[in-house]
């Protein structure tokens, strides 16, 4: 990784075969109308705002992978997570990078909103 590189998270493909190895869960922080257009196949989802109150419903000792639009969101819950003991990465560019990447959105007519 360059030193200017911005990011500072897992790549769509990267993130893609540590879900597709179960090595990962992804954790969806956006909206539910974003959520219900499209979204990672298996992904959990806990928009932003409840994070806090519902924590307790991520896995403990596995990989997550924080997830939003285009990974502004999900770095803030990369932050927090990580402050809170769990093992987290933030999804580089988010699902729009994703969907860039050529990667399934679930449903098969998903759209990134």
């Amino acid at each position: 990784m360059s030193l200017f590189s911005r990011h500072e998270g897992l790549d769509p493909a990267q993130a893609a075969e540590l879900l597709r190895m179960d090595a990962a869960i992804a954790l969806d922080v956006r909206e539910p109308s974003e959520w219900r257009a499209g979204r990672i196949r298996g992904a959990l989802h806990i928009p932003i705002r409840e994070l806090a109150a519902r924590q307790r419903e991520l896995p403990q000792g596995k990989k997550i992978i924080a997830v939003c639009r285009t990974g502004s969101r999900s770095g803030s819950a990369t932050r927090a997570l990580r402050a809170a003991g769990y093992d987290v990465e933030n999804l580089d560019g988010g699902l729009v990078s994703w969907v860039r990447a050529g990667l399934p959105l679930h449903p098969r007519d998903g759209r990134v909103i």
